[in-house]
């Protein structure tokens, strides 16, 4: 039996707190894949920084590697080709190493709609306000207009951001928050507000209500601010769990073309949380 190996890893800072390696790792184990996953954690990398880390990607026997903040924009003119569908998102969260071409994919895409379709039987049910328009908000907003949300409702502090989504969703861009959540059947925040140390919530407490399904991107921690304020208002709640396994999930199978277990990536994560706590 062939010995397969895959070297991958994570190009982002902060990035100390990912569960990302815990969760490729398990998928390795759990399709006989003998993974290692490197953190690289570079802060306030310029274009020919990152150009250098990504030519050492493509040359020193990587599969891939993960981008996250803040260079999930940054990456798409340093590499060889975008895959189609995520070419109009304007950003990338997975790059491919193959045949030394870096090829780059949207996995937060796909791994958000998996993660809404799981938990909220019509997402597409109502309006929804996207609050956030960068890379992660780019990527749910592609999501969810690809989940059937006719009216979206779009807000970001850069309003040329929030203006761009809205143009390439068919959404509206909006600033004024409690207008937007009018008769809105769902709210999603697409911003690192809650992540930790950071302990504020986008939407106050008061604007939350009992027939709102509210989902959260940020996982760490796991229940957010603005979940806690949800779940006390008696709204449905998606935490950022499940969107973290299923984009790790795409990823490891675009890095190996083997789809590995969702389960075997929820104990990995769930690992990792419990030991923060």
């Amino acid at each position: 039996m062939q010995d397969r190996r895959a070297l991958l890893g994570l190009i982002g800072a902060p990035i100390a707190h990912s569960a990302a390696p815990a969760m490729h790792e398990a998928a390795g184990a759990a399709t006989s894949i003998r993974v290692h996953y490197q953190l690289i954690e570079v802060p306030g990398a310029d274009a020919a920084l990152l150009r250098t880390l990504l030519e050492g990607v493509r040359r020193m026997g990587f599969a891939g590697v993960n981008v996250t903040f803040p260079y999930k924009e940054a990456v798409l003119p340093l590499l060889d080709a975008i895959a189609p569908e995520a070419a109009p998102i304007g950003a990338v969260n997975t790059v491919v190493a193959k045949d030394g071409k870096l090829t780059g994919y949207n996995t937060d895409t796909t791994g958000f709609a998996a993660a809404i379709a799981e938990d909220i039987p019509d997402p597409a049910a109502g309006p929804v306000v996207l609050v956030g328009a960068g890379g992660v908000g780019r990527a749910a907003g592609f999501a969810l207009a690809r989940l059937g949300v006719r009216d979206l409702r779009i807000l970001d502090q850069d309003k040329e951001k929030a203006a761009s989504l809205a143009r390439d969703t068919g959404g509206t861009a909006g600033t004024d928050l409690a207008e937007a959540l009018q008769g809105a059947a769902g709210v999603v925040n697409a911003t690192p507000v809650g992540m930790l140390p950071n302990r504020d919530s986008p939407v106050p407490a008061a604007l939350l209500r009992p027939d709102l399904w509210v989902a959260d991107v940020v996982y760490y921690p796991l229940v957010t601010p603005l979940l806690t304020a949800a779940r006390a208002a008696g709204a449905r709640t998606v935490t950022g769990r499940a969107l973290t396994i299923h984009q790790a999930a795409d990823a490891f199978a675009l890095f190996t073309g083997t789809r590995p277990p969702i389960a075997a990536l929820g104990a990995a994560f769930d690992a990792v949380i419990a030991a923060r706590k």
